[in-house]
């Protein structure tokens, strides 16, 4: 199959070009030089030239708290024309099939645990990514609408829980937690000093390995008549900001003093999706925590001095 994979330098493309899968089809993967998202015609132009039998988009402007705190405006402006762009040109162009990503943060903040796929749009957005996550929510809706419309269109939603791993950014402004932790952590190994963390360190998040995800997107390709509109896509299990802190400082080996800094914000208390489609679609996430850190510690070691 001829795939067009938008979002080809990020964590997740990066992830999925390195899948063995990619071998069993024809990958096209413009760079943002090749392809400017945030322009619709050109997008279309691309669109119209290459043809593509499947889209993923994985696309996007993307960041931890703190980016998203200080960048309201270009989350939310940015994702939303990259996400109408992308889906009005694959209809334009009659392209049959998209996987689009979405995210855990469409959920309400005060939803119930599990997160379920029918809790999007029942309540306020977390505030800390509220941008992100009505671009999100737009995007979700636009594949909805264009698959209602016309059957002939099978637009979908992925919707993945937090993610961590390989061709992570390890930079405290614009990384999420783990690979944030993991610099945070190896730096204070080295410097003899203290770790600080957000808040108490008593919420709970779900982190998925990004390589099991690419796997779940191969998956999802070769069974995309069965998957449901909209899918959690999770690792299964939630661990409290203190857990995740501690297993890093164990594999690094540091020893040192944790500091909780209770007046940074912390966003939702828990933010765990239900897998319940996910198990019925057959399939379930592989790396475990452990083995998955041990993984991004060694391509942060290997590529960051």
């Amino acid at each position: 199959m001829k795939i067009l994979l938008l979002g080809a330098s990020g964590m997740v493309g990066q992830n999925i070009l390195e899948n063995i899968h990619t071998k069993r089809h024809t990958i096209v993967a413009p760079s943002r030089k090749e392809l400017n998202l945030l322009d619709y015609e050109e997008v279309n132009k691309f669109f119209k030239k290459h043809q593509p039998e499947f889209v993923v988009h994985s696309a996007g402007l993307v960041g931890g708290i703190q980016a998203n705190i200080k960048k309201p405006v270009s989350f939310l402006v940015n994702n939303t024309d990259i996400g109408r762009n992308i889906l009005m040109a694959a209809q334009e162009n009659k392209i049959p099939n998209v996987l689009n990503l979405g995210s855990s943060c469409m959920y309400p903040k005060n939803a119930k645990n599990p997160l379920k796929e029918e809790f999007i749009l029942k309540g306020e957005l977390e505030p800390t990514n509220e941008g992100y996550a009505i671009a999100k929510v737009y995007t979700a809706r636009l594949c909805e609408y264009i698959s209602k419309e016309n059957a002939f269109f099978q637009y979908k939603t992925a919707i993945p829980c937090n993610l961590y791993g390989r061709h992570d950014k390890f930079s405290p402004e614009n990384s999420h937690m783990i690979p944030a932790a993991i610099k945070k952590i190896i730096d204070a190994k080295k410097d003899h000093g203290k770790v600080l963390i957000w808040g108490d360190g008593s919420v709970r998040r779900e982190f998925m390995f990004a390589d099991d995800l690419a796997d779940f997107i191969f998956y999802a390709i070769d069974n995309f008549n069965l998957m449901p509109q909209n899918i959690n896509v999770g690792f299964g299990k939630d661990y409290s900001i203190n857990d995740y802190y501690r297993a890093i400082a164990k594999e690094v080996g540091f020893t040192g003093d944790f500091e909780h800094d209770l007046s940074k914000p912390v966003g939702m208390k828990q933010k765990l999706v239900d897998v319940t489609r996910l198990d019925r679609f057959g399939w379930k996430s592989k790396t475990s925590l452990n083995e998955g850190i041990q993984k991004t510690i060694q391509f942060y070691k290997k590529n960051y001095k």
